[in-house]
């Protein structure tokens, strides 16, 4: 069967600043769904910034058996949408949604529209397989696990399905892709590629999709096996820029050093981007500099709070010293750090957010994000968090537009509180960026400084403020002289 998967054509701001980026996932399920008989495709409507014109003339020429899409949160009434249209241009297209909030809010979905024929719960692999082969037989689906659909005006959901035992060797549908949309704009000529090593965290973050989505379980590839994958997506597709996609890939110290020494033999001519909790940097500080010489530029700590209240609300295993020593063992060794700081909790106030931005400098991170909190309705915080929220639309639950109101502040104040984090400690960046010895460093910090505030979430969040700031005008013009 032909089975066309369509990324929402949603965007937010913060993601798609830096780069293009790969629908990972997709390329993983088209890749079994090859192996077993079927013709997949992938159309990335998202990265191709395109809207539904153009995605309905994709399924009318493709003309597909199966249209599928996925959905975190702020992207599923887009997801919703798509199927919508599939079932307009031909009712007899089976529609298929997938994703972390698709399989926690699966009654929901069905509730909102007609035109969804089947979620599926979890991870994808041998369900997509096992489904469309259902579809393509006309087979009773119920012994497909790992589903849920509608029988009449019941919703059925079928069994969990067990994790899969080995991620090595999975088959990949890479030459789906168009390689030349992905871009790592930080990077001009690069090609951004994505390789995940690890699936599922074991830590319990009240807040977080991925402990929840995988039901606190950890799996890890082989290091040979990443490495593998890697040397193919350079020889094959030209990537030299690798993101590293798994939110902990660093839990098992062994296998995570042994990735690094691969790396350092192999010679890869590839820059690697990541992210990675402070605790296991700290743990790792004998072994930094092997994360540098193994093409590691730019790592994300997750900080989320300055306050040790929080963290411990938030149920985040880490203790503000860790953040702190993490970020500057990164530093020495000349790698390009990056956190956020989550605002809007229901006891926020102007001098909360006055000591987490003084906390946010004494981290002092290359690049700092000032994100609003979004209640995810399927995690373990949200009923904590449910009588402060006062927007509903998902599209808002995207970490830029404010959704909770606290006890002492409007959602504007909250709005115009995040711009002001930003303009602060970037101010306070300037002269670092400028006055560094490394030029690679200040190059980059400069480009993406100025893809950040030329962004359409800070002008609009700018807007609220007035007038572009001097200093920002200084930033971007710096870049521009520089020819970034």
């Amino acid at each position: 069967m032909k089975v066309l998967f369509i990324t929402p054509p949603f965007h937010a701001g913060v993601v798609e600043v830096a780069g293009r980026w790969v629908p990972l996932y997709f390329v993983c399920l088209s890749g079994a769904l090859r192996a077993g008989g079927h013709a997949p495709y992938i159309y990335d409507a998202m990265t191709k910034d395109v809207g539904y014109p153009e995605i309905e003339q994709k399924i009318r020429e493709l003309d597909p058996d199966v249209v599928a899409t996925t959905a975190i949160t702020c992207t599923s009434p887009d997801a919703i949408k798509v199927l919508e249209l599939a079932k307009r241009i031909n009712p007899d297209i089976t529609t298929v949604c997938g994703g972390i909030h698709a399989s926690f809010m699966y009654e929901e979905m069905f509730s909102l529209t007609d035109s969804i024929d089947y979620i599926v719960v979890g991870e994808g692999e041998e369900t997509i397989v096992e489904l469309v082969n259902a579809i393509s037989d006309k087979s009773d689906p119920s012994s497909v696990k790992g589903i849920a659909y509608r029988k009449g005006e019941e919703v059925c959901k079928t069994p969990k399905r067990p994790y899969l035992k080995d991620l090595d060797g999975m088959p990949m549908g890479w030459d789906l892709l168009d390689w030349e949309d992905y871009v790592y704009f930080v990077l001009p000529g690069s090609r951004l590629g994505a390789v995940a090593t690890s699936r599922g965290c074991e830590k319990e973050c009240t807040f977080c999709s991925q402990q929840k989505f995988w039901e606190g379980t950890w799996r890890g590839r082989s290091p040979e096996d990443i490495v593998r994958e890697m040397e193919e997506l350079g020889r094959d597709h030209g990537v030299d820029v690798v993101l590293l996609t798994d939110d902990y890939p660093t839990p098992d110290r062994q296998r995570w050093e042994k990735f690094l020494d691969l790396l350092i033999d192999k010679g890869l001519p590839m820059k690697i981007l990541m992210e990675t909790r402070a605790e296991d940097i700290v743990r790792d500080k004998d072994i930094i500099w092997k994360y540098k010489q193994a093409g590691i530029i730019h790592i994300y700590v997750g900080t989320e709070a300055t306050e040790q209240a929080t963290l411990d609300l938030i149920k985040k295993d880490l203790k503000l010293k860790d953040s702190i020593e993490a970020l500057k063992l990164l530093r020495e060794v000349g790698i390009i750090t990056e956190t956020s700081l989550i605002l809007g909790f229901p006891e926020e106030t102007e001098e909360s957010i006055e000591r987490t931005l003084a906390l946010a400098k004494q981290y002092n991170p290359d690049f700092a994000h000032f994100l609003a909190i979004a209640p995810w309705p399927y995690s373990d915080i949200y009923n904590d968090l449910k009588p402060y929220i006062t927007v509903h639309d998902y599209q808002k639950y995207n970490l830029i537009d404010p959704v909770i109101k606290p006890k002492n502040m409007t959602l504007e104040e909250i709005d115009s509180a995040i711009f002001k984090c930003y303009r602060e400690f970037y101010m306070g960046k300037m002269h670092e960026m400028l006055n560094t010895d490394d030029e690679f460093k200040r190059d980059y910090m400069l480009k993406a400084m100025r893809l950040m505030m030329s962004n359409s979430f800070i002008r609009k969040k700018m807007g609220m403020l007035g007038e572009m700031p001097d200093e920002i005008k200084e930033i971007i013009s710096t870049a521009v002289r520089l020819g970034l």
